[in-house]
């Protein structure tokens, strides 16, 4: 591995993620809504992996470069659409409404380090093994096959529990009902489930080199997140707040991540 190549990688994709968190930053304050940056929260992903193939070219293996660019491509483009066309027309998110009550300074400082600064600092230290996997040189092939299939166990949870809530919503027939059917009966958040897994198989792709090994940094990262912070600690606590006992008891014969089948019989 050149370690001074990914040394260079490394300091370009943050220069990367600075540049789309000030780009995104100044357009949501032009449109007064900050939650603009959850729909770029999977493309910025796609940029790093692209500053970092363009930058591997003749450094990593090609068939290992194409994958990861693929597969992080893949997950960002589609996360971000998803998110588009779920936000369009509604306005702030209650999240993000909430967070600016508490600004009593200026607004464009308190929005850095409350909402840019932190977001891109998790971007790009959850990337690692994107950028990693760039430059293994000789990837190992049951490790890169692996990673695929991971990445593709992963991919078809987020996109299947997605697509089954979305249409749950857009039925008339479901207003005011929990959606409680298809993979939200295995587990509470296949979604977030789902992206958990897609960021262990990109993993997998960078530890056919032993650095990739401490990269673990960014999947761990990404689901501690995902669990104890801004995913399913925060959902659920407002879900329980709006919903009381029905979303207990979905809770109560629900797995909260790892999917299993639904308890029976449970009140």
């Amino acid at each position: 591995m050149n370690w001074t190549a990914l040394l260079i990688n490394l300091g370009a994709s943050l220069v990367a993620v600075a540049v789309v968190m000030a780009l995104t930053m100044a357009y949501a304050l032009r449109r007064g809504e900050q939650s603009i940056v959850d729909t770029v929260w999977g493309l910025g992903f796609a940029v790093v992996a692209a500053v970092s193939f363009f930058l591997s070219a003749g450094e990593g293996d090609g068939l290992q470069r194409w994958v990861t660019l693929a597969l992080t491509a893949v997950w960002g483009v589609r996360l971000g659409a998803y998110i588009y066309a779920r936000n369009r027309g509604k306005g702030e998110d209650p999240r993000y409404a909430a967070l600016l009550r508490h600004n009593q300074g200026k607004l464009v400082p308190y929005v850095i380090r409350t909402i840019y600064w932190p977001q891109g600092a998790i971007m790009w230290v959850v990337s690692l093994p994107v950028q990693v996997a760039m430059y293994v040189a000789e990837p190992i092939p049951a490790l890169l096959w692996a990673g695929v299939a991971v990445w593709a166990i992963g991919f078809a949870f987020e996109a299947v529990g997605d697509a089954q809530l979305a249409s749950f919503k857009r039925d008339p027939a479901n207003a005011g009902r929990l959606m409680d059917r298809g993979l939200w009966a295995w587990t509470r958040h296949p979604n977030y489930f789902g992206d958990s897994v897609v960021w262990t198989g990109l993993f997998l792709l960078a530890c056919s080199h032993w650095v990739g090994l401490l990269s673990i940094v960014g999947p761990a990262l990404m689901t501690h997140m995902l669990v104890n912070k801004s995913g399913k600690a925060l959902l659920e606590r407002r879900m329980s707040r709006k919903r009381g006992p029905e979303y207990a008891a979905y809770v109560a014969r629900t797995s909260g991540f790892f999917p299993r089948p639904p308890r029976r019989g449970t009140a």
